[in-house]
This record gives C-alpha cells, structure tokens and sequence, in this order.
C-alpha cells in the first residue's frame, strides 16, 4: 500500500503540469494574451506607457516567448531547479533553492501570501459542507431503500431530484433574497465571514450563566422525554393533530415579518401549511419523530427563553461565524447530497437483493443487523467512488457561492484573477485546485481498501 501511494503521489507531478499547460495555453491564446498593455489602465502619456512595458517585461518577462514564459514559471515554482541573480539572468542549479509563485500582476502582493489568506476560507466551506452531505444523503438514501415503494420513498425520490436540477447560483439568490432581504426575513446576514463587531467579541458565547446551561440541558431532557411519549402512544390523530400545529407555527413564524399580512400572502400562508403538513405526514417514522420532536420542542423554548436574555447575552465569535456560513454551506452541499442520496438507495437497494442477504435472513438475523453490519458496508463502494469527485465539484460549487455571497475565498479570487489576467495567481490556483483533486481521489483509494479488505494495490 505505501509502495502504490508513494507511486501516485509521484504521478501527480507530471499531472500537474499537464494541467498548468492546458491552463497557461488558453491564456496564452486568448484574444489578447498575456502581454504588458493588459496590465495596467488609464489614459497614460508615450513616455510613462513605454516605461511601464518595460517594467513588466522585466519583472515577468512577457516579452520572451510564450513557451520560456511558463518555463521560467514552472521553475520558479518547483523546489529544484536554476537559481537566478539579481538581473534575472540563471547563474546555476540548486537542489534546494525553494518555491516561489511568484507576484500577482493585479494585486502587486506575493501570491503565496493571497494563497494564504484565501485558501483557509474555501476549505472551511468546504470541510463543513461534507459532512452535511454525507449525513443528509446516506439517511434519506438508506431509509428510502428500506421503505422501497412508501411514501418517504416517493417523497424524498421528487424532492432529491427537484433539489439535484435546481442550479448553485438560482439557489443562491432565492437564499439571500428571502433569508436575508429585510422586505422578508431578515434571519440572517447578506454577505461576508463575520459582522463588524466580531473581532471585538470573545470567541465563546458569553453572558449565559450556569444556571441558564444546566436549564437549557433540562429543556433538551423534558423534550427528550414529551417525545418519547408521544412515539410510545402511536396514535395517529394525536400525530396529525401536532404536525398541523408545528405547520401552522412555522408558516406564522415565516410571516411575521409583516406587521399586516395583505390577502396574498395569507393565501401564501395556508398553501405553505398544507405543504408542510403534507410531508411531515409522509415522515412516518418513530426515530425520525422523536428527534424531531425533541429538535422542535427544545428550540421553541429556547427562542422563548431567549426573547428574557437577549439583553445580556453576547453571540461570540464562533456563533457570529457559523451565523454568517448558514446559507452558503446550505447553498454548496443540497445539490450533493441529492445527488449522493440517490447513489445510496440504489446501493443499498442492489445489497437488499443480493444472495448472502437471503442467507442472513434464513440464519435468523434481525433486519437491523443485516443492514447496518454487511449491506451498509457493501454499498459504500460507489459512495468512495463519488467521493473522489466531491471535492473537486464542492471548490468549482464555492466559487459561484462565494461571488454570491461575497466571501473573500479561493472563489472569489478566482474570478478576480481570470478577469484581470493575472497570470501568475491563476496558475498558482490551477496548481493548488489541481493537487486538492488528486488527492481527492488518492483518498478515496485508500478508503476502498478500509471497506472492502478483498481491494489490494500491491
């Protein structure tokens, strides 16, 4: 195993390159190219243009060839190579000389220094949104193969499907628009990573007594325990009753941003309760009420709890933070775990017909153990498959959610880059995205091997 992984990690170098080629070329011969009058705006005099020329073609060497330009790229950025004087002239051949990614033409800062204000931004987003993807799809997918044909089956199949067509940058926009537009529910903030006061703020919540912790553990436990009652009675009418309170609660909640509903949006109203009614109706599971009814009851009374402290309370830095990624993890990861929730149903619906499942059941083993201990495990397969694609699918999803909600990640400079032609920041960003995805996909090998031990590489 360590043979073939030291083997791919040496492949990934002449895949890079091949990468930075394909990436360089395009801008090489795009209309234009890469050439000093790119660089620089303005209504500028002969004298102070042709000075300029001459800076840049000294400092990045524009005016030799399109080829001995990305060769002297390449062996700036490579930690061997020829080492240069001051003049720009190669004086010899280090094996340690170090990288550099040289300076970015727009900014005029080091680009490894962008790199590392931007990079840490877009992998939060993206460390974030993997697990909500992966709890989300392998939840819905494996209930919705075992109640093959039900109704949370119909249900979530059309629901996955409409969230898997509906495009990044149209979900995006209907976010902010009624999420965080002030004509509608203004729930949460338009833009950025943190609100101007954060930086003054400590980093944990502050203002929350002991005694408001250990009530806020009381309020989780009364839920825990009202919920468990109501699964124990079973009573569908006392389930239809309470889903058609919770429906109406949330549809008031939605509303109350309007001090005087008009027609239209009562109308808006009733639809949207009959919605929700409706398929909290189709969610006709024990586990999955009480959770829900413990999540429902618990935030309730901590809102109204709340409404009493707000005054002294102090959100903290790190709940500022997650306030202000809500809609854009929300924005990056529905689209993947449609996607991936029905990649599992079908796998764990292939696993559910296979022989050695009809083996287990004849032994006598519950139907819970059959699925969680070797049908589970079996349909991971193509779920590592799709894995070594998330990555890569998640920093392309991050960079239309971080232009839409004007995040300063590797997105964002992404486009600033292309944009202004920035030569050297967009290949800096090829190679980075490009070592990100192959390690994607290195990962996922070794991930095969962990569930399918018969899955060698020697």
């Amino acid at each position: 195993m360590l043979t073939y992984i030291f083997r791919r990690i040496l492949l990934m170098i002449p895949t890079l390159i091949g990468i930075t080629i394909v990436v360089f070329s395009v801008m090489a011969l795009s209309p234009g190219g890469i050439s000093p009058t790119n660089l620089f705006e303005g209504n500028l005099n002969p004298k102070e243009r042709e000075v300029l020329i001459e800076y840049y073609n000294k400092r990045y060497g524009l005016d030799k060839p399109a080829p001995i330009q990305y060769l002297r790229w390449l062996n700036n950025i490579l930690p061997v190579g020829f080492t240069s004087n001051q003049k720009g002239e190669y004086s010899g051949f280090s094996f340690i000389k170090g990288s550099d990614l040289g300076t970015s033409f727009h900014y005029g800062r080091g680009v490894g220094e962008i790199l590392v204000e931007r990079l840490p931004i877009t992998l939060l987003l993206n460390l974030l949104s993997i697990p909500v993807i992966y709890i989300f799809a392998l939840l819905i997918g494996i209930r919705a193969a075992t109640e093959r044909g039900g109704k949370f089956d119909v249900v979530s199949n059309i629901s996955m499907l409409a969230l898997w067509s509906m495009p990044t940058m149209l979900a995006g926009v209907l976010l902010l628009g009624f999420f965080a537009n002030i004509q509608h529910w203004q729930w949460f903030p338009t833009a950025g990573l943190h609100s101007r006061t954060a930086l003054d703020m400590p980093f944990l919540p502050q203002g929350l007594g002991l005694f408001d912790i250990l009530f806020f553990g009381l309020l989780i436990i009364v839920a825990i325990f009202i919920s468990r009652i109501i699964v124990a009675i079973n009573n569908k009418i006392i389930f239809k009753f309470t889903n058609l309170l919770i429906s109406i609660l949330i549809s008031l909640g939605l509303g109350s941003s309007h001090a005087a509903p008009d027609l239209g949006l009562w109308i808006i109203l009733i639809i949207l309760t009959l919605v929700l009614f409706l398929a909290f109706n189709a969610i006709n599971h024990q586990a999955l009420y009480r959770i829900f009814y413990s999540i429902f009851f618990s935030i309730f009374i901590t809102i109204l709890f709340f409404t009493q402290k707000i005054k002294n309370f102090e959100i903290g830095y790190i709940l500022d933070l997650g306030w202000h990624l809500f809609l854009p993890i929300i924005c990056l990861s529905y689209a993947g775990f449609a996607g991936l929730a029905k990649l599992t149903r079908a796998s764990v619906l292939e696993n559910l017909q296979a022989d050695y499942v009809r083996t287990a059941r004849a032994k006598g083993l519950s139907e819970k153990y059959i699925l969680y201990k070797h049908v589970f495990r079996n349909s991971l397969l193509p779920l590592i498959t799709v894995t070594a694609g998330l990555l890569p699918s998640l920093l392309a999803g991050s960079l239309i959610v971080e232009n839409i909600f004007s995040i300063n990640g590797m997105g964002q400079l992404a486009v600033e880059a292309v944009k202004n032609r920035d030569r050297e920041l967009v290949l800096s960003i090829t190679w980075i995205s490009g070592f990100l995805t192959l390690a994607g996909y290195l990962i996922a090998d070794f991930f095969y091997t962990l569930a399918d031990p018969r899955v060698s590489y020697e």
